[in-house]
């Protein structure tokens, strides 16, 4: 589970924050879009969840790993449950493809007996098993992103966090690795994919959210479209006959309660709620009490916490 309970990042000297008190669950084996222009706050969205970054308000929970207790010594056991792919692959160039993922293993401290019996397993599991013995340099842009999602999958994350994964693909390509990416949810992972192909996402049809000067401006469910402006979801307001909303008013940004607004609330959940997922309230009552649970073990046992 992902959650971003009213979280904000200042970078020094700009006078805008680059996020902005944003309020976001992910369930755990969701397929989730990150979409947004250039500027809108998905890097350093992705920077948070993987600790490169830390909010200037507001805190992060991860696969059950509360980030406000997390000292610099924890963040490999975080990046250990969390794989993540980038646009330009980070291959080690003078490396097979099987060196390139087993290396992802060997940093870590598996044996070698494992590292034999993984390795295989992932390559096959991406289509690989044939160039396992090729270098970076004699695969095509796609080989080399599968590479690239076999090494992150070698460490079995509970999360695949994706940045742009299609941004340097052909069409043909963006589709093969899109598809493998669903193949991997199927198992049970968690997958973030942050893009920029509408194409994409308009097929897949999954959860959408949308970031804008950053502040979640969108949060489509189900069945979720390319949308950075609002612009379709007023014509299909207008095309059911509902009224216009207004175009000069800022856009709603979707809102998950904080952990004090949770722990007071006492309205039962609507049914379309339930239906999504279990309440933004619930679901941070939960936490809450996990965490208060936590706050009142000494402090050696905390810690333990984070592992």
């Amino acid at each position: 589970m992902i959650l971003l309970d009213n979280v904000s990042k200042y970078y020094p000297r700009d006078k805008k924050p680059a996020l902005d008190e944003i309020n976001l669950h992910i369930q755990p084996k969701e397929f989730v879009f990150l979409v947004g222009e250039s500027g809108a706050g998905k890097s350093t969205l992705i920077k948070m969840l993987t600790r490169e970054e830390k909010p200037t308000y507001g805190n992060i929970m991860v696969g059950g790993i509360d980030y406000k207790y997390m000292k610099k010594r924890h963040v490999p056991h975080l990046r250990r449950r969390i794989g993540v792919v980038f646009q330009d692959f980070k291959l080690l160039p003078n490396r097979t493809v099987y060196e390139n993922v087993a290396f992802a293993l060997e940093i870590v401290g598996v044996s070698n007996a494992e590292i034999k019996r993984t390795v295989p397993k992932v390559l096959e599991l991406v289509g690989l098993s044939d160039v396992s013995h090729k270098f970076p340099d004699a695969l095509s842009g796609g080989q080399r992103q599968r590479v690239a999602i076999a090494r992150s999958m070698a460490r079995q994350p509970k999360i695949l966090i994706a940045d742009e994964p299609t941004g340097n693909l052909d069409p043909e390509n963006s589709w093969g690795i899109i598809r493998l990416l669903e193949e991997i949810n199927n198992f049970g992972t968690t997958i973030l994919v942050t893009t920029h192909d509408a194409e994409v996402v308009n097929q897949l049809r999954r959860r959408v959210v949308t970031l804008s000067h950053g502040k979640i401006i969108g949060d489509q469910k189900e069945g979720g479209h390319y949308d950075l402006d609002g612009s379709r979801t007023r014509i299909a307001k207008r095309s059911l006959g509902g009224p216009a909303p207004n175009t000069a008013a800022a856009p709603k940004t979707v809102h998950v309660p904080s952990l004090e607004e949770a722990s007071a609330a006492k309205a039962t959940p609507s049914k379309t709620e339930t239906k999504n997922s279990a309440s933004g309230s619930a679901v941070l009552e939960q936490m809450r009490k996990a965490k208060a649970a936590d706050e009142a073990k000494p402090v050696a046992k905390r810690r333990k916490f984070i592992h």
